[in-house]
């Protein structure tokens, strides 16, 4: 932090003949007072400029500017994508930018059909709105936000996904700092998990170097949520990467055939039995831990071996309301649950119950 104006203004007055009467109110003091504040004003401008050139104290587009400088960009929101049933009288046209909805979103088509003779058509659609808000699950989409002609029913059978927030401050500094501290050259390792983390909507890598041979190289990817990622993440990290195995025509280079898959979710489902401070509530507890679990569960995806039962103790310890609690068990056992080396572990059910 830069020196303030009364730093400074003593500063200049000590370098002033004491013969001269330097006290608050006189000549000396009120002439140095005006450049102090000067000063003080251009050492804060000159402090705020350096935080804008460096990764830890840049944010927004002054950090765009410096992750730039290493060849990378911001990973923008994008619209969730999925597909619909769609019921109704045969022949009757469904066009693109009509809605559909669920309870707390609207979906727009995305092409031009006419219903065919089976009275039954499966329809892309995208959510009219940006970020995860349009991700939700299957049998969510059920209404006609107004009538369209000759359409009866509409489902959406598969979860509608991809839609992903816009890259934080905090994500884009840590993906800049993964590139610049390992050494990804000539399509080691390092590179593989860079150009994954640079697909829109990848929240992870983790690359397995000649797990089929020579020239073989597998991504396992998870998604920005922390969990695994469906077949069109899938298939954006391989079309980015090698879209034809071993062609060279992505980044990876020529004789590398890379295959990617979703990293397997593993359920983590606990139980517990807990003594409750007065005034609070079983419901409202257990949905808090469950909230700090799943928390612990993204930060550690791709980092930790194991799921810590004395962790997850810890955590129900820690929960507000929680006195003490006992017979905690993690999918059934009271013990450490392991994880696979393309295992992550997702948040299951919690079932909290009274001491």
């Amino acid at each position: 932090m830069s020196d303030s104006r009364a730093v400074i203004q003593a500063r200049l007055l000590s370098n002033i003949s004491d013969e001269y009467n330097k006290s608050e109110g006189e000549f000396m003091y009120d002439a140095e007072k005006p450049v102090a504040i000067e000063l003080e004003n251009a050492y804060t401008e000159i402090e705020g400029v350096l935080d804008k050139r460096f990764a830890e104290t840049a944010a927004g587009k002054d950090l765009d500017k410096v992750v730039k400088d290493v060849g990378l960009t911001r990973k923008l929101t994008t619209q969730s994508i999925g597909k619909v049933t769609i019921t109704g009288v045969v022949g009757s046209p469904i066009n693109k930018g009509e809605l559909v909805a669920s309870d707390s979103v609207s979906f727009e088509f995305t092409e031009t059909l006419v219903i065919p003779e089976s009275g039954i058509i499966d329809v892309s659609v995208k959510c009219v709105k940006y970020g995860e808000v349009g991700n939700i699950p299957v049998g969510t989409i059920k209404y006609f936000p107004k009538t369209l002609s000759g359409l009866q029913k509409v489902i959406n059978k598969e979860a509608i996904s991809n839609g992903y927030n816009e890259e934080t401050d905090e994500e884009l500094r840590k993906r800049y700092y993964a590139k610049i501290q390992t050494p990804a050259t000539s399509g080691n390792k390092y590179h593989y998990r860079n150009w994954a983390l640079e697909v829109t909507g990848v929240g992870d890598a983790r690359v397995v170097p000649l797990w089929a041979g020579n020239g073989t190289v597998k991504v396992v990817i998870i998604n920005a949520n922390k969990t695994g990622a469906d077949k069109t993440l899938v298939d954006s990290v391989k079309k980015y990467i090698d879209p034809v195995d071993g062609m060279g025509e992505g980044q990876a280079p020529i004789g590398a055939t890379v295959t990617v898959v979703s990293a397997i979710e593993k359920a983590i489902n606990i139980t517990a039995n807990v003594s409750i401070t007065n005034g609070f509530n079983l419901g409202i507890i257990q949905t808090t831990f469950k909230t700090l679990v799943l928390e612990h569960l993204q930060s550690i995806s791709f980092n930790a071996s194991y799921i810590s039962i004395a962790k997850i103790g810890k955590i129900l310890l820690s929960t507000e309301g929680v006195m003490d609690y006992s017979d905690l068990k993690i999918n059934g056992a009271i013990s450490n649950i392991n994880l696979a080396d393309e295992e992550i572990a997702v948040m299951g059910n919690v079932n909290l119950g009274v001491m």
